[in-house]
């Protein structure tokens, strides 16, 4: 029957305690039903572990530590105290754990084990007053009762017998939470390990080939114990009793010691069935507990959970999940269709179980899916080879092994590898790139003097990087030691980078740490030249004048080969009350050194506000462009005619817009600047995007090219080499867990990815005549000499190749050495008069030219 927990209370106090209990919570009047749950909250640990589902009592005053404590379920609200022998004696004591180093608690010893990731849970239901061997550690599972157990309760009906399908019923809800049943399953799934504490069973016979049109409820459930999880094995067929409930939005059945029962008769199989993604929320939840092998493509579109929660974001299909404002307007049709495609099409793989890979209590234990070695890269193809149980967990729709995945184990999936060694060859004669450095600080936090700092830190405890600083202190690396990886990783990606002249966003302004600005930029010039060779990277000097408007910690910046560049005149940094909560733009003039004067061209670098925090006009929209909108539309207004005065001042045609915007392709910032004639190139020549948060995929990067100049472009690629890679491979966060996950090479040397645009230089216009030698031909016996001049204003051809054309034939061709070639032509074999073509072919500065001339062939 039920059991009233009118008046009772759940009473705290710390380890050591011999007085009065400190942490009282009365539970109200309510009740708990034959093996149900009754979920009471105590205070918050901050954001360690995942959210609670909502309490049937809340009691803040409950704050238990991690290390040790002890918990006395009470009859009564009086409060309990005294010596642990007295408190054990007070009648009003229903049972009582102590754990860790309590020294309250029943029997010999305490319950071990406990941290405060994980959860003290009865063993096998065992209750012989030994907190020691009654209690054990796992991953919690809280389950909440709800309404059900409003008021004092009553006498409890008797279980009925239902199949499965009728439990689980054709809704998100079943109809028989809150009641007792009895039914009958193929155990398909078991999780003797790793947190989940049950097994899933699915009606013997069912699965297969579903008709999703027809087929309304699940055949298949989650069965929560532990003890029935260790008692039974795959392929099981059982019999069990328990109490039906909505588990954070997944129907499970509660069960016990004793209300199962593994049946010997003759059976038909659970088999998987074959499901098609994308599917809706009702054929999900016709589905849920249900073996499945899923079926077609699936890529992979959010790892960024991958090193701590072992699971990986899918979307079914041939791509990631778009960002919806990276693809269409905001709040339009098209938005709305992407947001709903996307619901449709994403489910997460997991690992079975529910282990955080980042708290203390599991840090020692390697992950699955990830290795120091392989890849799981946003984009990845992913197909299934085994049968998984989908499943409803976390507010997401999983898909679960059927057992525990741990590191080395059998995987459901085979996974694509996608990584490249360089990016896709854009040509051009100059590369222009861009590269978000991620924080990049020489000014580390353990050397900061201008204030304190705390700090992200690996598994042993040490520093790895800055979490805040005072007065606005540094944000990059803790220590010498782990600046030198972040920097190994930037220098390899940027000296594979291929580009000529790149912009930087996110190095630290050195001003801000009391140093020289320029301190940081050349710290990262030297390292790369100490790579790539010395003297090949120069940085551009700040300006003389630095506006105090769009000042920050940290900083856009150029850098160039000066093999292939030179700057023209000296930077200029945008002074605009626009960015007075953003990167200041800074602007140069660059010109190609085997280019002409009209091969100039400004580049401007941006790093526009930031989406995540806003007041006002800048508080978030709601319409998917997230908060400070209006600063960032305001920040392009002001570029745009920044970029108007630079080009006219330096009297060039093209102008390069670079750098994080911090906007998607669809939002209005990045509206703004194609309106004013910009073309965003790697959108129109790539598919690739930049970014990915929450597993969407879209760009805040980009690189524009202005009006009438995008001819220029020969090419674009988007290199992903960091947004699409885990965290765990960032220099930030390599040791959280055991798997030691760091390597000086280009992936995840940031969270943005660059991007690199070829440039074509003008070609200059070219003259070309002949001069023939003799001048009388015969037919059959004169060879001819024709002298090639090729002019071209303010320079010497110096290269190329020269061609003679009868018609479409090529009757000669020749090299030309200082602007001058010489063609000899074989005996003509007819008489008359011939019109041939002089063509000279072009070079790299030089554009092709030709000229006809005429040929009169005598018979002698």
């Amino acid at each position: 029957k039920d059991i009233s927990v009118s008046g009772w209370s759940l009473q705290y106090r710390t380890a050591a305690g011999t007085s009065t209990f400190s942490g009282v919570v009365p539970l109200g009047d309510h009740h708990i039903e034959p093996l149900g749950t009754f979920l009471v909250s105590g205070g918050s640990n901050g954001a360690n572990g995942l959210d609670l589902p909502a309490a049937d009592v809340a009691g803040a005053s409950a704050n238990a530590a991690g290390g040790g404590g002890t918990f006395a379920l009470s009859k009564s609200t009086t409060v309990l105290t005294g010596v642990p022998s007295a408190v054990l004696a007070d009648s009003n004591v229903v049972d009582l754990v102590g754990y860790g180093s309590s020294t309250t608690f029943e029997g010999v010893a305490a319950a071990s084990g406990n941290s405060v990731a994980l959860s003290l849970s009865r063993a096998a239901g065992a209750d012989t007053d030994q907190s020691g061997t009654n209690f054990t550690a796992s991953g919690p599972t809280p389950v909440a009762c709800g309404d059900v157990c409003d008021g004092g309760g009553g006498v409890v009906l008797p279980p009925t017998d239902q199949s499965i399908a009728q439990i689980q019923g054709p809704g998100a809800t079943s109809p028989f939470a809150g009641k007792q049943v009895t039914t009958t399953g193929v155990v398909t799934a078991v999780y003797k390990t790793g947190g989940f504490s049950g097994a899933y069973i699915q009606t013997a016979g069912t699965g297969g080939d579903l008709d999703l049109a027809t087929h309304n409820a699940s055949d298949g459930i989650f069965v929560f114990s532990s003890a029935f999880a260790a008692a039974v094995n795959k392929g099981d067929f059982v019999e069990t009793t328990g109490g039906v409930s909505e588990f954070n939005g997944m129907t499970e059945l509660s069960t016990s010691a004793g209300n199962w029962t593994v049946l010997a008769e003759p059976h038909a199989p659970a088999t998987p069935a074959d499901v098609n993604f994308p599917l809706g929320e009702a054929q999900r939840e016709s589905l849920e507990g249900m073996l499945l092998l899923p079926q077609g493509a699936f890529t992979i579109t959010n790892n960024y959970s991958t090193n701590q929660y072992a699971e990986i974001g899918l979307a079914a299909g041939t791509k990631p999940l778009d960002q919806p404002t990276n693809v269409a307007r905001p709040l339009s049709a098209e938005y709305d269709a992407v947001i709903a495609a996307n619901a449709t099409k994403l489910v997460t793989l997991d690992d079975g179980a529910s282990l955080n890979f980042l708290g203390i209590a599991n840090q020692s234990t390697a992950l699955p899916w990830l290795t120091a070695d392989n890849e799981v890269r946003a984009g990845a193809p992913v197909a299934f080879e085994d049968p998984v149980v989908l499943d409803y967990r976390n507010n997401l729709w999983k898909l679960q092994p059927t057992e525990q995945l741990t590191a080395g184990g059998d995987e459901p999936v085979t996974i694509g590898n996608t990584r490249s060694a360089a990016p896709e060859p854009v040509g051009g004669d100059v590369i222009i790139g861009t590269f978000n450095v991620l924080n990049y600080f020489t000014t580390v936090g353990e050397e900061y003097a201008g204030g304190t700092c705390s700090y992200y830190r690996g598994r042993a405890g040490e520093n790895i990087t800055v979490r805040s600083c005072t007065n606005n202190g540094p944000r990059g690396a803790a220590n010498q030691t782990n600046l030198a990886r972040q920097q190994a990783k930037i220098v390899a990606a940027i000296n594979t980078l291929g580009a000529d002249v790149v912009s930087l966003e996110e190095i630290e302004n050195s001003a801000a740490m009391g140093q020289p600005r320029d301190t940081a930029l050349n710290a990262l010039v030297a390292a790369l030249n100490a790579a790539a060779g010395a003297g090949t990277w120069t940085a551009v000097p700040s300006p003389a004048s630095v506006p105090t408007t769009g000042e920050d910690v940290i900083r856009t910046a150029f850098i160039y080969k000066s093999a292939a560049v030179q700057p023209v005149g000296t930077s200029e940094i945008l002074d605009s009350p626009a960015f007075s909560n953003a990167r200041a733009p800074l602007a140069q003039t660059f010109k190609p050194l085997e280019g002409a004067d009209a091969d100039a061209f400004v580049a401007i670098v941006n790093h526009f506000k930031s989406k995540g925090s806003g007041s006002g006009e800048d508080a978030d929209q709601g319409d998917g462009q997230a908060a400070s909108n209006h600063a960032r539309t305001l920040q392009a207004r002001a570029l745009v005619d920044f970029a108007a005065a630079k080009k006219a001042e330096a009297g060039v045609g093209t102008v390069v817009l670079t750098g994080d915007f911090n906007a998607y392709n669809e939002e209005d910032p990045v509206q703004v600047i194609e309106d004013a004639g910009y073309v965003n190139v790697p959108r129109a020549l790539t598919t690739k995007d930049t970014y990915q948060f929450g597993g969407l995929i879209g760009s805040l990067d980009h690189v524009f090219i202005s009006e009438g100049a995008f001819g220029k472009v020969s090419g674009a690629d988007i290199w992903n080499i960091n947004s699409v890679e885990s965290v765990a491979r960032e220099y930030s966060r390599f040791n959280y867990n055991v798997t030691n996950f760091y390597k000086a090479d280009p992936y995840r040397a940031s969270d943005h990815d660059p991007a690199i645009v070829g440039l074509n230089n003008a070609k200059a216009p070219t003259a070309t005549t002949v001069k023939l030698t003799p001048h009388k031909v015969v037919i059959n016996r004169t060879e001819v000499k024709v002298a090639f001049t090729i002019k071209a204003p303010g320079f010497t051809v110096s290269d190329g190749r020269v061609q003679v054309m009868n018609g479409s034939e090529v009757i000669g061709v020749g090299a030309v050495r200082h602007g001058k070639a010489t063609v000899r032509l074989a005996p003509f074999t007819s008489v008359g008069s011939k019109t041939l073509t002089a063509r000279y072919l072009g070079n790299d500065l030089a554009a092709p030219s030709l000229s006809e001339f005429r040929l009169n062939v005598a018979r002698k």
